[in-house]
């Protein structure tokens, strides 16, 4: 975990040595992944996100509350120099990989052939290609072909 994440209040772990879990303590819940998917997007104050997402003051309140205390938003004085506004910390814009892969799998199974949704672009318009896990010889691997091992690292 990084620095900044260790630093902040640890909750009460769901499974302390599941990485996936601990990720899910932090982020799993459907408002604080939204909230980091309209930060990436170039939401950055709180009228803002409440605005594109829908989500009630006072969960809004919480969400950026603990997605600040554990280090993936930061607040920041706003340009107007009138108010805070939060934004992505690199622990946050590491979760890039992590919002793509529910988008694209949200893309595949969430919608009927031919129901209208968005999509991910690149600079020049193109659709983003799938991110497809590989191993270190740029083979696909999938639940098929991994196991979890313990690590004291």
């Amino acid at each position: 975990m990084s620095p900044t994440a260790m630093d902040a209040p640890s909750p009460d772990w769901t499974d302390p040595e599941c990485p996936v879990a601990r990720t899910l303590d932090l982020v799993g819940d459907r408002w604080s992944l939204l909230v980091v998917r309209d930060a990436m997007d170039g939401a950055r104050s709180f009228t803002e996100f409440q605005r594109r997402t829908g989500i009630a003051r006072n969960i809004l309140t919480d969400r950026l509350r603990k997605l600040t205390a554990h280090g993936l938003l930061a607040q920041r004085t706003a340009p107007s120099g009138r108010r805070q506004e939060y934004v992505l910390t690199a622990a946050g814009h590491a979760l890039f990989p992590v919002v793509l892969t529910l988008r694209q799998w949200g893309e595949r199974h969430a919608f009927a052939p031919g129901e209208a949704h968005s999509t991910l672009v690149d600079r020049h318009g193109t659709p983003v290609p799938d991110l497809v896990p590989v191993d270190a010889e740029g083979a696909r691997i999938d639940a098929d072909t991994t196991q979890v091992r313990k690590t004291s690292d």
